[in-house]
């Protein structure tokens, strides 16, 4: 049976609503956290973006549960070096119960430095390289490092785990998957296929966790919720490579006219019909994945902790 866990959105709810959330979280029964990570929002309607290390820190204070990011891009817009820093403080801090999801990123984030952004292979290069240079400084050793894309000279982590810090990889076409496989110490994706699933296992990634999201929206209008997912995270049934190339929020809001309500019905899980929510989450499941974290969209956060407290989750793991 997989662990159940809760996604806290960066983009759309500011520090203190993310540690509150964690809070009712771990009460409602969930088992870990991810969280994520981004500079901009989507969309200025989701009008969030705080700093994920600083939360991170908040988090070990308010809550027990395992904590993720969700994912963090250690490549343009941070250093490896300094994400490793990052990572092995958030370790230190949550005593062993944190994770580091990477992934190549989205220009959205990780042009805002005026570097140019790289094409896919180029940003699966860079991020093999930050996961070389991140392994080797979490072992507290000095690290000098000349590589194709990075240098490190003389930098030592003084603050680390007893353990290393596992680095998940994130992954949503074969390639990317393939390279998870072969350098992560787990795989994320965020539909619930089979069939990456098992490329990630067979082609190296063996036994290792495999975790996914999904976002709905809970409600006891089912319109209402439709709407309120149209308005905030349209951006997510945008088609192809939008997601990773485009600059700004600004564009995203250009093409919400791409995004249909009734687009939103069929693929997104809206309303209060606990069978529908608990399907959603048993499709992963039955995908092979070990760990499967859902986002409550919008504001009402405690009718939907209350509501997976008492409905939902007895049906997953009762």
């Amino acid at each position: 049976m997989p662990e159940y866990g809760y996604f806290l959105s960066a983009e759309e709810h500011g520090p203190a609503a993310l540690v509150e959330q964690a809070r009712m979280a771990e009460q409602a029964g969930f088992q870990a956290l991810w969280i994520s990570d981004h500079y901009h929002p989507w969309n200025d309607a989701q009008g969030q973006s705080p700093f994920v290390w600083s939360v991170i820190g908040a988090l070990s204070e308010a809550v027990s549960l395992p904590i993720e990011t969700a994912v963090t891009c250690p490549t343009l817009r941070m250093h490896p070096a300094v994400v490793a820093q990052a990572a092995a403080t958030a370790s230190v801090m949550t005593e062993g119960r944190f994770r580091l999801g990477v992934g190549t990123g989205e220009a959205l984030n990780e042009h805002i430095l005026g570097d140019r952004w790289p094409p896919a292979h180029v940003r699966m290069e860079m991020l093999e390289e930050a996961i070389q240079v991140m392994r080797r400084l979490f072992t507290g050793e000095e690290v000098n490092h000349q590589g194709t894309h990075y240098t490190v000279e003389n930098a030592r982590l003084y603050t680390v785990p007893d353990e290393p810090v596992p680095i998940d990889v994130s992954g949503f076409g074969p390639k990317a998957t393939s390279l998870a496989a072969r350098v992560g110490d787990g795989y994320i994706t965020m539909m619930p296929e089979e069939e990456m699933v098992t490329r990630y296992r067979k082609g190296g990634g063996g036994a290792k966790p495999v975790s996914g999201g999904t976002k709905v929206c809970y409600g006891t209008d089912r319109e209402e919720c439709v709407r309120t997912v149209h308005g905030l995270w349209y951006n997510a049934l945008l088609p192809g490579e939008m997601g990773q190339v485009l600059p700004s929020p600004r564009h995203f809001e250009q093409l919400r006219e791409l995004v249909t309500e009734d687009m939103v019905r069929e693929r997104v899980v809206c309303g209060d019909d606990a069978e529908r929510h608990a399907e959603a989450l048993r499709e992963f499941a039955d995908a092979g994945f070990d760990r499967v974290y859902v986002n409550q969209i919008g504001p009402d956060q405690q009718g939907f902790f209350d509501f997976y407290r008492t409905k939902v989750l007895p049906r997953l793991t009762g």
